[in-house]
């Protein structure tokens, strides 16, 4: 799994299944620059061979290199299209496990010698535990073991400083804008969360231009005063994300991270389906769905569904973080405090 980052947080369970089987079990991950930051030092992978997509078709020689007089017993390809087919077949390996002709992309099946069983698509998480069942290892529990260490609490902490009242986390911006919400209305609610809640919210994600410009619009259309966290990097990410009561995001990669922490998010779908790549097992009651009509059976939908995120209203999302801190506020004290006392036990570093 080389790539998207909720997908790099979908192949933990996988990986702690294994472990969970056999602790004996060594395993190596090929993975992009970018999940690499944040699965580093989890403490069910052994080893981190990087690939570098940016350069180019380099890149493809510097993995045949990296496999040189290796050799592994098992191959899982978790990512069926081209690129992590041909790694996929560079590993020396003598069983090569992939998925059924009908859910492989790019012919990937041609590079795995066997497959698993056919299905209908379903979750992309249960997707992935296929891999683990058809090797006759359990799946359950599902566990993902994803936590910051105390330095990156200490950093997040130093971010955030005092902030009164429930803290929420605004997620502007996923990969591609067909996935992204309208811009001015995070600063509706923001606005709104303040004056009625008394929620202060901490905006949350990268430094690209379409962030930027959208944290500016946000900053600029309320007097709620967020606090501005963008370009924290990835791990004091994963801190904010578990210092906040509670998040909103997009189908994106730091969404699945604070699902995978037990931090209750308020998602938002439209593009994506949320019965395939919505909060795993957690959360439904929270989620805002605009990718379905009324009546519709969609739940082995593929398809990318363009303009339906401006279907979500700020006062739907607004409703759903008041339903989530009345249910879920406050936080545990080793979120919102990261104290000794009561701290949660770090799962990485």
């Amino acid at each position: 799994m080389l790539t998207a980052l909720g997908d790099a947080v979908r192949v933990l369970p996988v990986v702690n299944a294994l472990k969970r089987h056999d602790p004996a079990t060594r395993i190596t991950w090929a993975l992009q620059p970018g999940p690499a930051a944040l699965v580093r030092g989890h403490p069910a992978i052994d080893e981190i061979v990087l690939f570098e997509r940016a350069r180019g078709w380099r890149a493809f020689l510097d993995y045949r290199r990296a496999m040189r007089g290796r050799r592994f017993d098992l191959v899982l390809g978790l990512q069926s299209y081209l690129k992590a087919g041909i790694l996929t077949a560079l590993t020396p390996a003598p069983v090569r496990l992939g998925y059924d002709r009908a859910r492989a992309h790019d012919f990937n099946w041609l590079f795995t010698n066997r497959r698993i069983p056919p299905r209908v698509p379903g979750h992309v998480q249960d997707e992935f535990l296929e891999f683990v069942t058809a090797l006759g290892i359990p799946a359950e529990p599902v566990e993902w073991k994803l936590a910051p260490t105390p330095e990156e609490r200490a950093q997040a902490r130093s971010m955030i400083g005092g902030a009164d009242g429930p803290l929420v986390g605004l997620v502007l911006a996923s990969t591609g804008p067909d996935r992204c919400w309208v811009t001015e209305r995070w600063a509706e609610v923001a606005g709104a969360l303040r004056a009625e809640c008394g929620a202060r919210c901490v905006l949350l994600g990268a430094t690209s231009g379409y962030e930027v410009a959208t944290a500016q619009a946000i900053l600029a259309g309320t007097t709620a005063e967020p606090i501005n966290a963008l370009g924290s990097g990835l791990r004091v990410l994963l801190a904010l994300l578990e210092a906040c009561d509670i998040v909103v995001a997009p189908d994106t990669g730091p969404l699945h991270m604070a699902v995978a922490m037990e931090v209750p998010v308020v998602g938002l779908y439209g593009y994506t389906n949320p019965k395939r790549a919505g909060p795993y097992r957690r959360f439904g009651e929270l989620l805002v769905d605009a990718y379905g009509d009324p009546g519709e059976d969609y739940r082995a939908a593929r398809a990318y569904r363009t303009g339906r995120m401006a279907r979500i209203t700020a006062r739907e999302v607004i409703e759903k973080v008041r339903l989530g801190l009345a249910r879920y506020a406050p936080a545990p004290p080793w979120r919102r405090a990261g104290t000794a006392n009561g701290q949660r036990p770090t799962a990485n570093g």
